[in-house]
């Protein structure tokens, strides 16, 4: 089956932005402006993503299923825990004594995936409405338990898991009608009035984004509730407008969209490199648009064939492309007889 290059260039699109985030996040405290950008990207970037995974789980919830989730999420989880622990001390960062439950940095998503694919097993057998109700309330409740909260991923995973349900819940045609020109024009008023208010709010907690702490730690015991509803409405607008400008022809870019689970994974060996070694700073127009290119740059470098093949068995836990480049080079240069 052919695959829709719309969902494709959203998934490189987004990936893109998820390694500029990651790239700008140490300058946020010296300006406003980047500030404004970095919270304005990750007001949709990860809803985003995890809504469009939610959209191709199949959830059917067999023994084979769970299985293949194993060894699909599990099993690079606990391979990419143990390689960073060893990459931070290598490089000499702090935290990298983690226990195998406590996600490194961005492999929360891999334990959280899981996560979602097993309570859409339940979630899917009740009425639509119902289980997106349900599933908020539960993003809300779990704000007021300090203890939920890194361990597992357990805030995360209740709390994004409504854009799963919600992936999962919407067909291919709901998706297009986001084309539609008055959803664009809508978009385009969501989009600057939702950045107008980050930059006039310069003191809005990039925690209710990140979704990992309680509303405690957040500073709004009592009320955060409230507060998750506003940041969920606030979300679910972006991801609608984002999604609206997302071009569903086909670019030579377009297939990077079937690897961005390897640029996921990779982009932080460089990422945390970047910041232990405080390699950069940004000083003017030219060194934002400098880690701009860089992180575009990352992202080609790790969807490049030679990186894919290099860790597919880690990724995947399959050799297919060493094996077609092997088979390839073989066929091409066969060994002459003596």
């Amino acid at each position: 089956m052919e695959r829709n290059a719309f969902f494709d260039n959203a998934k490189v699109i987004l990936i893109v932005l998820v390694v500029f985030g990651h790239m700008i996040q140490p300058f946020t405290d010296q300006s406003t402006t980047i500030n404004t950008l970095y919270m304005w990207i990750y007001t949709f970037h990860m809803p985003a993503f995890i809504l469009l995974s939610g959209f191709f789980a199949k959830g059917s919830g067999n023994i084979k299923y769970i299985f293949n989730l194993i060894k699909k999420l599990l099993i690079p989880y606990v391979i990419f825990q143990i390689l960073y622990s060893g990459y931070y001390y290598l490089i000499g960062k702090s935290g990298w004594q983690t226990d195998l439950f406590s996600p490194h940095w961005a492999l929360w998503f891999l334990f959280s995936l899981f996560c979602w694919h097993m309570l859409l097993y339940w979630f899917k057998k009740l009425p639509p409405v119902l289980s997106v109700v349900i599933a908020v309330q539960l993003g809300l409740i779990v704000g007021y338990f300090g203890e939920i909260g890194h361990t597992f991923s357990l805030s995360r995973t209740f709390v994004f898991f409504p854009f799963f349900l919600i992936g999962y819940l919407v067909t291919e045609k709901q998706m297009i009608l986001l084309k539609n020109k008055g959803v664009k024009l809508a978009s385009l008023i969501v989009m600057i009035g939702i950045a107008a208010a980050i930059y006039y709010l310069p003191d809005f907690n990039s925690g209710w984004l990140l979704a990992s702490k309680s509303y405690g730690d957040l500073g709004l015991a009592e009320f955060g509730g409230l507060a998750r509803l506003l940041v969920y409405l606030t979300a679910g607008l972006m991801v609608i407008s984002v999604l609206a400008w997302i071009p569903t022809r086909k670019f030579r870019w377009t297939a990077l969209g079937a690897r961005t689970l390897y640029v996921y994974l990779l982009h932080g060996f460089f990422i945390q490199f970047f910041r232990q070694a405080e390699l950069f700073e940004i000083n003017g127009v030219i060194d934002f648009i400098g880690l701009a290119a860089l992180s575009l740059l990352i992202v080609l470098v790790l969807s490049s064939r030679p990186v894919l093949g290099i860790w597919q068995p880690f990724i995947e836990g399959k050799a297919s492309i060493m094996k077609q480049a092997f088979n390839h080079k073989f066929k091409h240069h066969p060994k002459t007889e003596s």
